[in-house]
């Protein structure tokens, strides 16, 4: 009699030949062993299920069951009714799973007897790289074992059945069965949290969800109009659940739907053709006449004014404030004005309709402070932090005021402040750039604990005050770190709710410096204790390995042989194949401290057998080891002129292209550089102008694409982050070069 395996896992497929390789190919290399793969083709008509076959004559795990197309929902049922193991788990068939996810899941419920366990998630393609899913960072951002919906309430937004192992007595016991629209998770695993109980969440990654090019997966088409009534649908199902749960549970859906749903369906109006107004008027209503009326009295004032038009059945000024969302939303950019001795929104052309002239009264929470961090840089031995500060809604008027102060331990420091004109919230051109220097003297008065800056504006009688926050992308999501003196060193980076701080890192062990040999990088080093013991640690997989030290009273060296790192190809991160290795030391009393990185300004890297070891710092400033297959990295870009050059080491045969992507399609405009070689690496040169749009604000990214014809975003390194963005001005148009999610791009504005 055959054994059955622990856990099963279900693929339902159709037409995705493209994706689906790599999606079994993660599920296969799981260090979790011991499962089925049902893999069921929902009457595909591409390659996908050749692609499935052959997984499943080179590995018995995997099974093929086909049957009509019937969609995402009904193919998930006829995977569950398959199921044999212990635990299910559903993938689908465009996403990854990473290699140590459904070991965790397993062994978590095995440990905690929950009836089913989820984890944390991550967004990929191949243009932005991986980032962080916005939902699934809310629910799982720590580790909480046997908890449930009614005690963690942050999980009633946890939407999506694909990121959790189920135990299969729980899924049967209670019949779950997908519905047969789009949208169908959420009904089920809501459901399941409300059934439930206890559930175990995980803040580290197990899964990778697709977000294509081309627009199209079922989340991407959400302005059809199919795709809305599904959406509808399936938020009713959800709130009949809703009704019958606790109340603090249904307040929660109700806010949600509110704030994400009814927001997405009337974004529509922007694009719907004409003949399917009615219909989407009737849907929208459906939506908003069920959701409760205190959810929407706390819907932003611009939210409520597009309530106020669905009600009044304006299609043509439903049409209006979509576009003007989706040119220039949300609107904390409308523009205030003083009429008698209150403040007015000013909504292009809707005052002219029939809604409540009280939503065009701006209230105090209107009038808040925004401020923004740019760029991040050490001026002649002073840290440097530009930014903008504005108060939403106002014009900034020269005669404005701005003060800025760094808190330190509760005490205040007041900096001197220059201020420059910049873009502002509205698209134009108003005096909100600010930059403050902060010199040797006062940074040494920082501690460990975060110091943060107090930012303070005054435009007329309206005085705001917030802490400064808003890291954009380049600098400020990597900051460089300084020595001040001999021993403190100087770490910009987050703080406590997303502020922008610095912190003194007295005497702290540190990575000095890093040379080659023709097998190992030998890293030199000094620790703050005596007898140190250095530690290589994998935050995702877990444990450690203890690695040689020669030490002579603090100062340390260790040896990292290249070839067994390279040969351990168990990646971490299922899209890139990356694993992140990170350095700890540990005195004999168990005193511990990660690796500080300051060992210059440029990675360490070797490429050998087609993958790549990279040495460098994390966005904290600590040691990153990164083992990956080669992925042309960029390590300069420089502008002269009308050229911008950008610069890497040079690790194979490939062609360089800025490469912008066509609105909801895989078509894409290329433009080509002219690229050299040389005994430093690759150089690729473009004509800025060419990236220079005749109308439309545009997104470039680099592209390398190898002689096979493959091709993949150039990755942005730490190092390059840290000294971006590159600003340049080329006429009326500004170009950013900056990284989003590892990769690099030019923004033209």
């Amino acid at each position: 009699m055959a054994v059955k395996p622990r856990l099963s896992v279900v693929v339902p497929f159709y037409n995705v030949g493209e994706y689906i390789g790599e999606c079994l190919d993660s599920i296969a290399r799981q260090t979790w062993a011991d499962f089925e793969a049902i893999l069921v083709d929902d009457g595909s008509f591409d390659d996908s299920t050749v692609v499935a076959k052959e997984f499943c004559t080179r590995d018995s795990r995997f099974r093929l069951v086909q049957q009509d197309n019937a969609g995402l929902g009904p193919a998930r049922n006829t995977g569950a009714d398959h199921a044999t193991g212990e635990y299910v788990a559903f993938v689908d068939s465009d996403d990854l799973v990473t290699r140590h996810g459904f070991g965790l899941l397993v062994r978590t419920l095995d440990r905690t007897g929950s009836d089913f366990a989820g984890g944390n998630a991550r967004r990929f393609n191949n243009s932005y790289g991986v980032r962080p899913s916005y939902l699934q960072r809310q629910c799982f951002t720590r580790d909480r074992l046997a908890t449930h919906v009614s005690e963690t309430p942050e999980l009633v937004l946890d939407r999506m059945v694909w990121n959790k192992v189920y135990r299969r007595s729980f899924w049967n016991e209670y019949g779950y069965r997908f519905p047969a629209i789009r949208y169908e998770d959420y009904p089920v695993t809501l459901k399941a949290h409300l059934d439930a109980v206890t559930v175990d969440t995980l803040a580290a990654p197990v899964y990778f969800w697709r977000e294509r090019e081309s627009g199209d997966s079922i989340t991407q088409q959400k302005f059809q109009l199919g795709n809305i009534r599904d959406r509808v649908v399936s938020a009713g199902m959800v709130m009949d659940l809703a009704d019958r749960a606790l109340p603090s549970i249904r307040r929660r859906v109700h806010a949600h739907f509110t704030q994400i749903d009814l927001l997405a369906v009337l974004s529509a109006f922007g694009t719907v053709p004409a003949d399917e107004e009615q219909q989407l008027l009737g849907l929208t209503h459906q939506l908003l006449d069920r959701l409760d009326q205190s959810a929407l009295d706390e819907a932003p004032r611009f939210d409520r004014l597009q309530y106020a038009a669905l009600r009044a059945g304006d299609v043509e000024l439903l049409r209006r404030l979509a576009q003007y969302r989706s040119d220039g939303g949300p609107v904390g950019d409308v523009r205030a004005v003083r009429r008698s001795r209150s403040w007015q929104l000013d909504y292009p052309g809707a005052r002219e309709a029939a809604v409540p002239q009280e939503l065009y009264q701006a209230s105090d929470e209107d009038l808040t402070l925004a401020t923004t961090v740019r760029e991040v840089a050490w001026v002649d031995g002073r840290l440097s932090v530009k930014g903008t500060a504005e108060i939403r809604h106002l014009a900034t008027r020269r005669s404005s005021s701005l003060r800025i102060a760094l808190v330190i331990a509760g005490k205040s420091y007041p900096l001197r402040v220059r201020r420059y004109p910049t873009t502002d919230l509205h698209g134009d051109t108003a005096l909100v750039g600010f930059e403050v220097r902060l010199g040797r003297e006062l940074l040494a008065k920082c501690t460990a604990g975060p110091a943060h800056f107090d930012v303070r504006m005054r435009s007329g009688r309206v005085r705001r005050r917030d802490t400064l926050r808003g890291q954009r992308p380049g600098s400020p999501g990597w900051p460089p770190g300084a020595w001040i003196d001999d021993t403190n060193w100087i770490q910009p980076g987050p703080g406590r709710d997303d502020a922008f701080a610095v912190r003194r890192l007295s005497d702290p062990c540190r990575l000095t410096s890093v040379e080659q040999t023709p097998d190992a990088l030998v890293l030199h080093g000094r620790s703050s204790f005596d007898q140190p013991s250095l530690f290589v640690t994998r935050s995702v997989a877990g444990g450690e390995e203890e690695v040689p030290l020669e030490v002579e009273g603090r100062d340390f060296t260790a040896r990292l042989p290249i070839r067994p790192i390279i040969e351990e190809t168990n990646p971490d991160d299922p899209f890139t194949q990356r694993t992140t290795r990170a350095f700890r030391l540990r005195s004999r009393e168990g005193e511990e401290q990660v690796l500080l990185w300051t060992a210059g300004d440029r990675l360490v890297s070797r490429a050998e057998g087609g993958r790549a070891v990279m040495l460098t710092r994390s966005t904290g400033g600590y040691v990153n080891l990164h083992e990956s297959p080669i992925r042309t990295t960029a390590t300069s870009a420089v502008a002269a002129g009308n050229m911008l050059m950008v610069r890497g080491p040079d690790w194979g045969d490939v062609e360089f292209a800025w490469r912008r992507y066509l609105p909801d399609s895989d078509d894409h405009v290329d433009v080509a550089c002219r690229q050299t070689i040389s005994d430093d690496g690759w150089a690729a040169v473009v004509d800025l102008d060419a990236l220079i749009p005749a109308q439309s604000a545009q997104d470039w990214i680099l592209f390398a694409t190898k002689p096979d014809g493959s091709s993949h975003a150039v990755q942005c390194e730490p190092f390059l982050s840290s000294r971006l963005p590159l600003t340049i001005s080329r006429g009326a148009n500004v170009l950013a070069v900056r990284p989003h999610a590892g990769t690099l791009h030019v923004e033209v504005r």
